[in-house]
């Protein structure tokens, strides 16, 4: 069985829900090889057919989570949306994605298995300068964003902002979520790069997506 046919094997994938499921609930550090097959119902031989060690578990975590990244973001519909519609959907899926990793769980991620965290977090960074790069450049195909926006500088910033943002030291201010700062970090993007044009139908579909949450 190939690492590679692994990831396209339903089996393997279910086994990946239950496991960050159970990392969620009882931790990293907590769990051995001996508890994960124990809580998934399966052999220790059975596991060990797909992952080589707890080390190498973590690690094809980190790749199935990127793989999930990819095929959601595949499903935003880049040929029919806008520049800024994307970054809508974009945006919405990081955040979703940076805020459900629990302190703790990042902290054990970092503590215990620092080489794959920070090698993992890096690839994410490289995921998400693409696409902020990309966009950028439509965004000005579209006149939606300035023509004289330096796209590397654009994209390198809001990757810098999402990192600081990671680091639980970030926010200052007592009772403020990650969502928050999210949102003012995303505006603040948006209307430093758009054009009139641009800001307008920043306007008009924040007052519309405000307008669903109520309902």
């Amino acid at each position: 069985m190939s690492e590679e046919s692994n990831f396209n094997e339903p089996r393997f994938l279910e086994l990946m829900d239950k496991i960050v499921s159970m990392f969620f609930e009882f931790g990293i550090r907590n769990l051995n090889m001996d508890d994960i097959s124990r809580n998934l119902s399966i052999s220790k031989k059975t596991l060990y057919q797909y992952f080589k060690s707890k080390e190498d578990l973590i690690e094809k975590l980190f790749e199935y989570d990127e793989i999930k990244w990819e095929k959601e973001f595949s499903k935003v519909k880049i040929e029919e949306y806008n520049a800024i519609e994307i970054l809508f959907h974009a945006s919405s899926m990081i955040a979703k994605e940076m805020s459900r990793l629990n302190p703790k769980l990042k902290f054990e991620l970092k503590k215990y298995y620092e080489p794959l965290y920070n090698q993992a977090f890096a690839r994410k960074q490289v995921q998400i300068f693409n696409q902020i790069s990309k966009n950028t450049q439509k965004g000005i195909a579209e006149g939606l964003y300035r023509s004289d926006v330096n796209v590397e500088l654009t994209a390198g910033l809001y990757v810098k902002n999402l990192v600081d943002m990671n680091n639980q030291e970030f926010c200052f201010v007592e009772n403020i979520t990650f969502e928050q700062i999210f949102e003012v970090m995303f505006e603040s993007h948006v209307r430093a790069i758009s054009t009139a044009e641009g800001i307008a139908y920043f306007e008009k579909r924040k007052a519309e997506i405000k307008g669903l949450n109520k309902n």
